[in-house]
């Protein structure tokens, strides 16, 4: 399985920016499906968006799209998440997950995902 480091968190003001690295070290990155969950204290985790092997196919949190956009390199074993116009809302500890194979209609299930980082934090408040 692979290991998985997540940063770029931080304080920001509403409708700033924070781009989120996930690096992944291990076996066959590229075959993994990645995806970003983020958690608020006291309530479980949502899924906010994933990526697919190829990078050719992505969903998204219906609140974050056209806000947030995620990416990844193969060649460096890294996934993107870009937030764009950060809303308080959005502050939660973000997590990367990967799995080897997700169905479509699983991609936003917890239990889909084999391996975790540890999170990043983002704070959106003036």
């Amino acid at each position: 399985q692979l290991q998985l480091v997540e940063s770029g968190g931080g304080l920001v003001q509403p409708g700033g920016s924070l781009r989120l690295s996930c690096v992944a070290s291990g076996d066959m990155f590229e075959y993994h499906v990645i995806a970003w969950f983020r958690q608020v204290s006291g309530k479980e985790r949502e899924a906010v968006s994933r990526i697919s092997n190829s990078g050719r196919a992505t969903d998204y949190l219906d609140s974050v799209k056209g806000r947030f956009t995620i990416s990844r390199d193969n060649a460096k074993n890294t996934v993107y998440l870009q937030m764009n116009d950060l809303k308080p809302e959005d502050t939660a500890v973000y997590f990367c997950a990967a799995s080897g194979f997700v169905s479509t209609s699983r991609w936003h299930q917890e239990s889909a995902y084999n391996s975790w980082g540890h999170g990043t934090q983002v704070t959106v408040s003036s």
